[in-house]
């Protein structure tokens, strides 16, 4: 008799139910007094409440605001930074020190100078998310193009292709997959800022409501509000993914069972 198989997506829930259930028994037990550990059914029970206010919907859609808008600027920006500094080499000789010199940098210094220049408002910390990620895209860009074999060039330089039609035809498709990369790696990078952005400023979004909770000492409401954060959080990483995997259906990655 062949054993039972479960499918992926229940297998990938697994170690989530055993996180779960050892979270629960810790509640239950009296070990840890509820205050410091709410059992899950009374998160449970806060996270339907705010689904049926309407209010996790409207902190869910403030913050993905900001994170998508930071990282739409900074992918469009990174992205051709990157590119233009294989093929230019002023391009390169300008932007590489900058780059050498911001990656590094924790990006959270920046917060007052943006808070000087754009306020309290969404500008600044958007601004903060978009400084945040636009450095990592940028290198893995760079990376990316950098690393196309120079057969290919060479190939459609020799067949009169120009300078713009080697970079749009050959170089961008060649490189896409490192570029993707940088994408995911951003992306949480851009979620992560956008909470401590808002924890650190206020206003509606799930930092906030996370810096309201604990304010007010609910124990419930953060840990309801570190659920929220951590769904919203895999639904915008798996949406990635899954963009990857579309757009890169002819690469050899796609290519490679993963039973």
């Amino acid at each position: 008799m062949a054993g039972l198989t479960l499918p992926t997506p229940l297998l990938r829930m697994l170690p989530i139910a055993g996180v779960i259930l050892f979270w629960w028994a810790m509640a239950s037990s009296g070990a840890v007094r509820p205050f410091l550990l709410p059992s899950p059914i009374v998160v449970a029970e806060r996270i339907l409440a705010d689904v049926a206010s309407g209010t996790v919907f409207v902190n869910v859609g403030y913050t993905l605001y900001r994170a998508l808008t930071g990282f739409a600027i900074a992918a469009a920006i990174g992205t051709t930074i990157g590119l233009l500094m294989v093929v230019s080499r002023t391009a390169k000789w300008f932007f590489d020190p900058i780059v050498s010199v911001g990656y590094p940098m924790p990006k959270i210094s920046l917060l007052p100078i943006f808070i000087l220049w754009f306020g309290l408002d969404d500008a600044s910390k958007i601004a903060m998310i978009a400084a945040g990620c636009i450095f990592v895209i940028t290198a893995n860009a760079y990376a990316g193009a950098s690393g196309v074999e120079r057969q290919f060039v060479w190939s459609a330089q020799m067949l009169g292709a120009s300078r713009l039609r080697v970079l749009t035809d050959v170089v961008l498709p060649a490189a896409t997959p490192q570029i993707l990369t940088g994408y995911q790696i951003a992306i949480p990078v851009s979620l992560i800022i956008t909470l401590v952005t808002e924890m650190i400023m206020g206003g509606d979004g799930l930092g906030g409501q996370l810096l309201i909770a604990s304010r007010y000492a609910n124990s419930p409401a953060v840990f309801a509000s570190i659920v929220e954060i951590a769904i919203a959080g895999a639904i915008v990483v798996n949406g990635m993914r899954l963009l990857r995997r579309k757009l890169l259906h002819w690469h050899e990655e796609n290519a490679v069972s993963t039973d």
